[in-house]
């Protein structure tokens, strides 16, 4: 059994990607800011770069863990009656990738939530002899009744609760649409449980609803995919496993400090998927606020920062914002800043230095844009709007082409015909698989990043 624990401490480090420069009078400030944990990821250098290269790290950070597998039950799992066999040796997978001492439950989802083990209100603590009694109780997954996931993300949420560790993580599965509760409930439950615990949602087959899955990941910082061949669960219930594994840091929060007159635009997270974090903030003294970017393994994320800067003429600068990477104190005492990273105003008359865009900021526009297009595209598609999603969708094959997002341009490819990937010339397939289609929304999210 792969050991993930990590001996090193976790180290964190802030690098600020922008051009600083702007013309006389302009007043908007875009900057792309890296964030990497232990060294984790790969980190380019660009012009107009202001850094900090001095990693901190945590003291005393304890690495305990609690994980909660939320496995849908319901009726349509027993069709095919291999989905419900293929989710069962799933989550026994997963709980095979448990490390010895995390604490972990696993929920059983209908239009009820029950606990398959270890039931009474508990976490089992994981070690030999408590992933075998696990994967016995499994036996007890059968599927019948209806869906109502906000119920099994409660129950959830009460299970890790009561765990005394910093990382709470579920994995949900489900094949079917939320039937037995209305939205308002699911949204609600989200709501409730959103801060508590991070979650990764997973959809198998083809009957369910993308929005409804990626809403799930979204709210509660997870990653959200189709697994539309249930053989493949396993697999990904394993990678999903051990990314939870890999965890060491809860509760990160980009905050973000501006001085008086600065407002600021939007907050987003670019890589390794869009994420919008503006709506989230929460006020954390004056003129600052905190963005919740959740659990932290060995990796890094780029954010895309935008500001508005009061009016100045040539040759006055300031700073436009402080960005700096917090944990709370587990003893209730002040916040720890990891790191941090300034964003700067220059005012200049030098026209090349104030209308040249940095790569990485014109790179993360684009997949932002990607994504949207890609949305915009499906939607119009299944409305009957077939000029609008040839125009959108020939618009997210040039914007995959021109960034060398190939993953996203292979999913396009199976949804359109490219004529000519460089003006997004395309014509809509006149039949597309549902996998295909869905695979490519649940995927728009995904990025890359700047080609070197």
């Amino acid at each position: 059994m792969a050991n993930f624990s990590k001996s090193n401490v976790p180290q964190f480090s802030v690098e600020v990607y922008q051009n600083e420069f702007l013309p006389e009078g302009g007043r908007e400030v875009n900057a792309i800011v890296t964030v990497a944990s232990t060294g984790g990821g790969t980190i380019g250098g660009a012009p107009f770069t202001t850094a900090t290269t001095a990693p901190t790290h945590i003291p005393g950070r304890p690495p305990g863990a609690a994980v909660v597998i939320m496995v849908d039950c319901s009726g349509s799992m027993d069709y095919p009656p291999t989905k419900m066999r293929n989710a069962r040796d799933a989550t026994a997978a997963a709980i095979d990738t448990l490390r010895d001492g995390v604490a972990f439950a696993v929920v059983g989802g209908t239009h009820i939530a029950r606990e398959i083990y270890p039931g009474n209100g508990r976490l089992a603590t994981a070690d030999s002899q408590t992933r075998t009694q696990a994967k016995e109780a499994l036996r007890k997954l059968s599927a019948g009744g209806g869906t109502a996931i906000g119920t099994w993300l409660r129950l959830a949420d009460r299970l890790l609760g009561a765990a005394d560790v910093p990382i709470r993580h579920g994995i949900l599965l489900t094949d079917g649409r939320n039937e037995h509760e209305s939205p308002e409930d699911l949204r609600s439950a989200l709501t409730a449980c959103a801060g508590r615990f991070t979650c990764d949602a997973r959809g198998v087959g083809t009957d369910w609803e993308v929005k409804e899955v990626t809403s799930i990941a979204s709210a509660l910082l997870g990653t959200a995919d189709i697994v539309a061949d249930p053989a493949n669960l396993a697999a990904d219930f394993t990678q999903m496993m051990e990314n939870a594994m890999g965890k060491e840091v809860a509760d990160v929060a980009l905050r973000l400090w501006t001085p008086v007159g600065v407002e600021i635009r939007f907050v987003k997270q670019v890589a390794p998927t869009v994420e919008e974090l503006t709506g989230r903030r929460t006020e954390a003294g004056p003129r600052a606020g905190d963005y919740p970017t959740g659990s932290w393994g060995d990796e890094s994320r780029d954010y895309h920062v935008c500001v508005r800067v009061p009016e100045a003429g040539v040759g006055q600068e300031m700073l436009a914002a402080r960005v700096s990477l917090i944990v709370p104190d587990r003893e209730g005492g002040a916040p720890q800043v990891l790191s941090q990273g300034l964003v700067r105003a220059v005012w200049t008359d030098d026209m090349a230095a104030s209308t040249s865009i940095n790569p990485q900021v014109a790179h993360y526009t684009g997949q932002a844009e990607l994504a949207q297009v890609i949305q915009q595209g499906l939607d119009a598609r299944k409305s009957g709007d077939a000029d609008g999603a040839t125009a959108k969708l020939g618009r997210a094959v040039q914007l995959a082409a021109a960034s060398g997002n190939a993953d996203t341009a292979k999913l396009l490819a199976k949804v359109v015909d490219v004529v000519d990937e460089a003006t997004g010339t395309v014509r809509l397939k006149a039949k597309v698989a549902e996998a295909d289609e869905m695979t490519l929304e649940t995927r728009s999210t995904k990025t890359v990043r700047v080609k070197k």
